[in-house]
């Protein structure tokens, strides 16, 4: 065999010291220069659970969870079990002119969380998942206007960036997709006055923004869904994010009973390995793109339902359904809300906490008191959402937690979501909120305490 010695996990080692030189050469040299700037250029060299380790064999808990994908921990032996006996099978993956058996067992047991849905159509990422829903909605319905929210975010391909409001990710690549219409989140009478026209296709929403965990009234998306329902308009509810139990259901929206026409999911599907995503949409639209035999491929992907991509999705529902990963976001998140709400009196610079299950936001606001207000409005006037990013340096460089401002137009904001749906890592108690944190490998620990006692004794 030509390459019998190649050992990637020794590459690794080996050239792990020029990962920086490499990219700033090769890739993209502004990541780089940020990450260096802000100090987060540590050289994580292994992930285990809700933990990543840097060069030195610090251990920090990773709240980012990879935006999102690490839903059962990094490296889970189920899923590399799994992985593992997809490549020691010879399995005819990817024929092309076949069916997939893995794609069919992923499908039944997605469409078993979604039973008013009937169909699913495999993609590789969030992204592809959108832009096959803009797809799937105007060849079903003849009509071509779309409607998405303020603030949210969809994703940066040429039409789920169409969805997005957000000028730093607009700016030079605009015009971009014609009619496409932005109403304000939770704004009922505004989306009526759109759907109106009837020419609506789809309206597209996240049920929670990510961007911000920003929350739906009770109200909003049931009356969004009858008010599609009434003027013909197809409801794609964006799980992206959301889905697979991050919210303490496996869909966000089963918390308001509301049934989508189509619903996406990506992200923790792919077990934080092999990138999937996957529509799942009813029959009757299903069945008007691929309408007959010449049809059969007029929407698809070269790479969607390998078996790799397939198995790493099926691991991942298993490890949640036999460790009662949903059930533990919804317990974890209520306890963490609780107590972190608890804290808002002491801290006069916490303005509200808010999500469900483990998706959770802590917004930050103006002081009162004037010597904070000072230091406030100089931050917010440099750079809108300063205050936030002062906020997760400190907490990389000195308690080693890994998180982020969660989004730009929403600068008061800083999302504490946990890095999985078990909540590890974290310890509630009567003072406030402790993260778990062992500093060392060897095992030695230390906690970093969230209390008001412990802030007020470091001036915060």
């Amino acid at each position: 065999m030509l390459y019998s010695n190649l050992d990637v996990s020794k590459m690794f080692v080996d050239r792990q010291s020029q990962r920086s030189s490499m990219h700033g050469r090769h890739l993209n040299e502004q990541l780089v220069r940020v990450l260096k700037t802000i100090g987060y250029d540590v050289g994580f060299q292994k992930g285990q659970g809700q933990y990543l380790f840097d060069r030195d064999g610090v251990r920090y808990l990773d709240l980012l969870s990879g935006f999102g994908v690490f839903a059962i921990g990094r490296n889970h032996p189920a899923l590399r079990e799994a992985l593992k006996s997809v490549l020691d099978s010879d399995l005819p993956n990817l024929v092309q002119l076949d069916v997939s058996t893995l794609a069919g067992v992923l499908a039944e047991r997605l469409l078993h969380y979604v039973p008013y849905l009937d169909k699913v159509f495999f993609a590789n990422s969030g992204a592809e998942c959108v832009e096959a829903a803009i797809k799937f909605a105007r060849g079903a319905t003849g009509r071509s206007r779309i409607v998405c929210c303020a603030h949210a975010f969809h994703g940066l391909s040429y039409g789920a960036l169409s969805l997005t409001d957000d000028a730093n990710f607009r700016a030079g690549f605009e015009p971009l997709l014609p009619n496409c219409t932005s109403i304000p989140f939770n704004d009922l009478a505004a989306l009526e006055q759109v759907l109106s026209s009837r020419e609506v296709v789809a309206f597209i929403v996240e049920p929670i923004q990510g961007k911000g965990v920003n929350m739906p009234t009770d109200e909003f998306l049931p009356g969004a869904a009858a008010l599609c329902r009434r003027y013909g308009t197809l409801l794609v509810a964006d799980e992206i994010q959301t889905g697979i139990g991050r919210t303490g259901r496996f869909l966000a929206v089963e918390h308001w009973n509301v049934e989508p026409d189509m619903v996406l999911l990506a992200k923790a599907l792919s077990g934080g390995h092999v990138p999937v995503g996957a529509l799942l949409t009813r029959k009757s639209i299903f069945e008007k793109i691929f309408n007959q035999m010449d049809r059969a491929v007029v929407h698809g992907s070269t790479f969607a339902k390998n078996d790799l991509a397939m198995a790493a999705g099926i691991a991942t529902l298993e490890v949640i359904e036999s460790e009662k990963l949903i059930e533990a976001a919804a317990k974890r998140g209520a306890e963490l809300r609780l107590a972190l709400t608890r804290m808002i009196p002491g801290y006069e610079l916490l303005k509200e906490v808010r999500g469900k299950g483990l998706m959770i936001g802590i917004e930050f606001g103006p002081p009162k008191s004037l010597w904070l207000k000072a230091s406030w409005n100089v931050l917010e006037t440099a750079n809108k959402g300063l205050f936030c990013q002062l906020i997760t340096m400190p907490l990389f460089k000195d308690h080693k937690i890994l998180t982020q401002v969660s989004g730009p137009w929403q600068p008061y904001h800083q999302t504490v979501a946990a890095a999985d749906h078990h909540g590890r890592g974290l310890q509630l108690d009567r003072d406030g909120v402790r993260f778990r944190h062992g500093l060392q490998p060897q095992g030695s620990r230390r906690d970093l305490v969230v209390s008001q006692d412990a802030g007020r004794k470091r001036g915060t």
